[in-house]
């Protein structure tokens, strides 16, 4: 596989951008922003895990010498920065550096920081330019691309928020060499996650492919990246704001995930990738006790999972189950669900999901009473 192929595109007329995908790419970063930015300032957002390791020296260094000024702010990592307090603090502290529409925010981070400066570009003097470079595979695969950004409140996950499509989004393989273990696996459930939605093929590479892509083989890294990217890109283009129910795709297993993390706490003890595989099980189990899709299907991405030693039990995972009637109660608070009313994603088999509601209460507490 070459180094550096051309740039995926999402295409969404004037708001269309591209997504670069490569290795090297942060010490290649100024001169494939600079064209890109509306005048050559950066408000790069990263938290104090990142901003130890190598990628902010190389990515500062690289903005710099295509002379683009950079102004850092470093927040508290994890989830507990995607919060009402924590997205206060960090927009007081934009507009204090002197900001103007021109500037714009760099999101140098995971998940957090991606969904937190994005929300906050979004809504400072109106809306500000954005560009996501992510440094965990969760966010590379995921949530860098599409636009969503947002916070959590008490109620749920990602309650407050706003579409706000970034300029570029810049991926470079290499900060995955340093990326804990556990963060790896937990991106993984978003990757395999894309064959289960659209491509049968692709979840089949897959189980040929993922433990040496996890292991950290260079190329099989750039295929599977490129490959989910691709997958999310031509999703987001059709459905931009979720209005026909193509994006809720996206979203396989994500009811269920959504509702451990709630009731988790939204920390460390369960990580949203962790959560998402959980959940990914649970759409399948559920689809096949409806009838809607093999049983076997469903063996075949646990037994997938279990592979890579991916939990897909909580009480593995947690040394816990989780109450039937408390996950039920978090799903309704979900922002999937309408009026009270739970939909779910689920799947007529690997590679062929579909937007549902109806489900009967009856089967899905005996799908959730299976690890209580």
């Amino acid at each position: 596989m070459p180094n550096e192929a051309a740039p995926l595109v999402v295409d969404l007329a004037e708001r269309r951008y591209p997504i670069h995908i490569s290795s090297g790419l942060l010490d290649r970063a100024g001169a494939v922003l600079a064209p890109l930015l509306p005048r050559p300032l950066v408000l790069l957002v990263t938290d104090s895990n990142v901003a130890r390791t190598p990628h902010l020296g190389r990515l500062e260094t690289s903005l710099a010498a295509a002379g683009i000024e950079v102004r850092r702010l470093v927040v508290v990592p994890g989830e507990s920065s995607k919060s009402l307090e924590a997205y206060g603090r960090l927009v007081e502290a934009m507009l204090a550096t002197g900001i103007d529409r021109k500037t714009t925010v760099l999101a140098l981070g995971g998940g957090v920081i991606g969904d937190l400066a994005g929300f906050a570009a979004a809504t400072a003097l109106r809306g500000l330019p954005f560009v996501q470079v992510p440094t965990s595979l969760l966010a590379q695969v995921d949530s860098s691309v599409g636009g969503k950004t947002g916070i959590n409140s008490q109620h749920g996950k990602n309650l407050i928020g706003a579409f706000h499509q970034p300029i570029a989004v810049l991926i470079d393989v290499d900060v995955l060499d340093d990326l804990p273990e556990r963060e790896l696996l937990a991106g993984y459930a978003e990757v395999i996650k894309h064959g289960c939605l659209a491509d049968a093929d692709y979840f089949a590479w897959l189980e040929a492919n993922a433990a040496a892509m996890l292991a950290g083989d260079p190329a099989l890294r750039l295929e599977a990246i490129r490959r989910s990217v691709e997958i999310k890109a031509a999703v987001v283009a059709e459905d931009e704001r979720e209005t026909t129910g193509r994006r809720a795709l996206l979203n396989f297993g994500h009811t269920f995930a959504h509702a451990y993390e709630a009731l988790t706490g939204y920390g460390d003890r369960l990580l949203h990738g962790e959560a998402v595989a959980l959940g990914m099980v649970k759409a399948a189990r559920l689809s096949a006790a409806l009838g809607l899709a093999p049983e076997a299907d469903a063996e075949r991405l646990e037994a997938h999972l279990a592979s890579l030693d991916i939990a897909t039990d909580p009480r593995r995972l947690l040394n816990q189950g989780f109450p039937v009637d408390a996950v039920i109660e978090a799903m309704t608070r979900d922002k999937k669900a309408e009026a009270g009313a739970l939909r779910f994603v689920l799947w007529h088999g690997i590679g062929k999901a579909f937007l549902t509601g109806g489900v009967e209460l009856s089967t899905l507490q005996t799908i959730l009473a299976a690890d209580a």
